[in-house]
């Protein structure tokens, strides 16, 4: 069983949902003739990320391109992470919507680890990770600042992630790149980051759990990695079968943790010398 994810690296127009919604609805088309399953977007690229944002200019869950987007995802047979600016209670927040198949809205997840110390203390953030069932394969998901804590990707795994998506908008990449390949292979979950291109920026990408072969020798689990600034489509094409196998028999994710020295991890007090201010 193969899971074929398109992966988008792209600048959306910040303020032209119509223009983003037309083009969200191209690159579902052409990744479905590329026998892509899922089309995963940079970051709020529906409503473009530009910030700081006013709630007006959130969406709301019933907003015209979520449905004309998940009519084409129904259309072609191909799912997509949706991402924009939505209404949150009081503010915005910056959140994805994984669209299956048939078109349906089956998880709606809103970034947890906002940027509090620039333009993203203007929303209002998430308080749960989440993971779907994308037609029998368990899809997690982190947008951007998410993936600078591993306790993100743990989660997910937790609750038994296999694939974990990540919509991304930001630059200087390499020690990021870094991270998401470790958290591949520290969970057992494939990885996969769309980032628009841009000089520093760019270099979406691809990890695969798999970290060593049968044989016992090292590989590399890097699947793609593109450069700064190229835009367009890449393609990450997993071996659900192989990811599975894999995960039943290596020695990482949940096996042998020992959580009853993990307390330290919910101690909310913040020390010297990470106080900052707006906390």
């Amino acid at each position: 069983m193969n899971f074929k994810i398109a992966v988008l690296q792209m600048h959306s127009e910040t303020g032209n949902i119509k223009k983003n919604t037309e083009t969200i609805i191209e690159k579902i088309k052409e990744a479905s003739g590329h026998g892509a399953d899922i089309l995963l977007l940079p970051e709020c690229f529906i409503t473009g990320y530009g910030l700081p944002v006013e709630f007006s200019q959130a969406i709301d869950d019933n907003a015209l391109c979520l449905k004309e987007i998940c009519a084409a995802a129904k259309e072609t047979g191909t799912g997509v992470v949706a991402t924009a600016f939505t209404k949150g209670k009081e503010k915005p927040q910056n959140t994805a919507f994984v669209i299956d198949k048939t078109g349906q809205i089956i998880m709606k997840y809103s970034k947890v680890h906002t940027c509090d110390f620039a333009d993203e203390a203007c929303l209002e953030s998430g308080d749960e990770f989440k993971v779907c069932d994308f037609h029998g394969i368990k899809i997690g998901v982190m947008i951007c600042y998410d993936r600078e804590y591993p306790e993100s990707a743990r989660i997910l795994m937790l609750k038994g992630a296999e694939i974990i998506l990540v919509p991304n908008d930001c630059g200087s990449m390499r020690p990021r790149l870094q991270a998401l390949s470790t958290r591949a292979y520290e969970n057992m979950t494939g990885v996969v980051m769309a980032n628009p291109n841009g000089e520093n920026a760019g270099s979406s990408c691809a990890f695969s759990p798999i970290c060593w072969g049968e044989d016992g020798v090292c590989i590399d689990n890097t699947m793609f990695i593109a450069d700064e600034m190229s835009e367009g489509l890449y393609y990450a094409d997993f071996d659900m079968d192989k990811l599975r196998t894999y995960r039943e028999h290596e020695m990482m994710g949940n096996t042998f943790r020992k959580v009853k020295a993990y307390g330290e991890l919910l101690n909310a007090e913040i020390k010297a010398p990470f106080i900052r201010e707006g906390q």
